[in-house]
């Protein structure tokens, strides 16, 4: 075979990234760990925890992340065939469906804390508040780096290169993945 017919495989954007993404990993398999610790040691108040959450909201919250995932990965599709401003408009819709989780998560806090629950009221909902505050922050950076990546996309900024695309989707990816597994964890497990 000929080296010119043999395609290199390569992890999609820029390698930076996967670093930042294996570091943010890191920490949220810790948090993820200590979640399910307390829980072992605390079956009863996790379960109260647990009663006063939003089931919907999560699903609902779940579907939106998952979504707009789906719309990134064709906008990378769309701009590895060089249609860039196809591909900014499929960042733009993702971006609009990622705005429903931040809508979401909003509503279900507000809606936690009316009802008197903060990161002091035990250790189900310090541990509840501390990870997906911390998942929400992700969200909130992510949705600025699409913005980034579909305004440059828009102007026709990448050419042939599209490494600054798939590190945008690559982290936006990490953080819909993040949630796959945080909704179930958090929201569904007994």
């Amino acid at each position: 075979m000929n080296n010119s017919t043999v395609m290199q495989k390569r992890l999609p954007g820029d390698l930076a990234i996967w670093i930042f993404i294996l570091a943010e990993l890191t920490v949220f398999a810790a948090l993820f760990i200590s979640f399910s610790v307390s829980k072992s040691m605390n079956l009863e108040m996790f379960a109260e925890g647990q009663a006063t959450l939003h089931p919907m909201m999560g699903l609902i919250n779940t579907l939106s992340l998952i979504t707009s995932s789906f719309f990134v990965a064709k906008a990378v599709f769309l701009a590895a065939e060089g249609q860039l401003a196809k591909s900014a408009q499929w960042i733009w819709m993702g971006i609009a469906v990622a705005a429903i989780y931040v809508v979401t998560k909003f509503m279900e806090y507000q809606s936690l804390m009316a009802l008197g629950y903060n990161l002091r009221t035990n250790t189900f909902y310090t541990l509840y508040f501390f990870i997906t505050f911390f998942h929400f922050m992700h969200v909130l950076m992510g949705i600025v780096i699409l913005v980034v990546v579909a305004n440059k996309a828009k102007k026709g900024g990448y050419d042939e290169d599209i490494t600054g695309i798939e590190t945008g989707a690559s982290y936006w990816h990490m953080v819909d993945m993040v949630w796959v597994i945080l909704f179930p964890l958090i929201y569904v497990i007994k």
